[in-house]
């Protein structure tokens, strides 16, 4: 038995904001992001939130499965910027969609979320206990950046990916995980408000902070360890490999990878040009950009992998 994605989605935020633009706010300019980053453009939430991208993320996927929202036994919605505390978007979701038997909750994983939560799923239905699943990433992090921050505010976007999978005769191969907790705080955000008459503070409301090269170092070192570990796994080499869909957060990081892995840029297919890094967002719409437009085919190769705030990281090889 392998569990096979067999539908994609994406939704992503309608705004666009060049680096250009960004240059009016705050002391940057184009030629210092996108030489350092490879982004361009990003996608900022106005109207937008987690869960209607989630919505509509999950929405496109089931159509591309030509599955029906009652059918959807469990929803996974990997994020670290829901709309509320509680409920979690996967409930929120759920409700949306009208899928009123299915399981709902969310993971933070970070950035990599969607590979968390994908594995989370696999298992359920290994199990038994569901036929199949709606896994989702979803991010609204423009909502907790400080857009004084040019360290920060210019590297990330709003959208959400979704996939929807189910037992099937090929699929998922092998999968690694791993979290490097005593390195947690080089990526942090507590947006808690220090409102409680008990402690005699103002309101308060706190902004992602990261430390940049300690998560640079943490990426281009983890990100191909993990890649050969499940290859490795899988009984592959990365020669046997169509497409590494990676987690968009810098084009110097996913080119590092390339020269650890020493194969083609060709097979390192980008988004974050016009999305930036999506946190847990980034895999599935990259995912979802290749089924769409990339010509993927049944029986490519596919190895993902993310990193993130945690410190978190995971790697996936399947057959698509």
């Amino acid at each position: 038995m392998a569990i096979r994605i067999m539908g994609t989605g994406s939704c992503l935020a309608k705004k666009i904001v060049s680096n250009d633009e960004l240059a009016k706010y705050v002391d940057t300019s184009d030629e210092w992001i996108s030489s350092r980053t490879g982004i361009k453009n990003r996608r900022i939430a106005v109207d937008e939130t987690t869960t209607s991208m989630a919505t509509g993320a999950a929405r496109n996927a089931l159509d591309m499965a030509g599955k029906a929202a009652e059918e959807v036994e469990l929803i996974i919605v990997a994020t670290v910027t829901p709309d509320y505390y509680t409920p979690s978007v996967a409930c929120k979701v759920q409700a949306e969609l009208g899928s009123d038997k299915a399981i709902a909750f969310d993971v933070n994983a970070a950035c990599s979320g969607f590979v968390f939560a994908l594995n989370v799923a696999k298992m359920y239905i290994e199990t038994g206990f569901c036929k199949n699943a709606l896994v989702i990433g979803a991010e609204t992090l423009s909502k907790i950046l400080d857009w004084d921050d040019r360290g920060t505010c210019v590297l990330f976007g709003d959208g959400a990916g979704a996939a929807y999978i189910e037992e099937s005769d090929k699929g998922i191969i092998s999968v690694v995980q791993g979290s490097i907790g005593k390195k947690g705080m080089v990526l942090n955000c507590s947006d808690r408000k220090t409102n409680n008459v008990f402690l005699n503070k103002p309101v308060e409301t706190d902004y992602l902070h990261m430390d940049g090269q300690e998560v640079y170092k943490f990426a281009v070192r983890q990100c191909p360890k993990c890649l050969i570990e499940a290859l490795d796994k899988a009984g592959m080499s990365a020669e046997e490999i169509d497409y590494f869909v990676l987690h968009q957060a810098n084009v110097r990081i996913i080119e590092s990878v390339a020269k650890r892995l020493n194969a083609p840029m060709e097979k390192f297919p980008m988004t974050l040009d016009y999305t930036g890094n999506m946190s847990a967002a980034s895999v599935p719409v990259m995912l979802d950009q290749l089924a769409r437009e990339g010509g993927l085919k049944r029986g490519d190769r596919i190895a993902m992998s993310a990193f993130g705030a945690g410190l978190t990281y995971g790697a996936v090889v399947l057959e698509w």
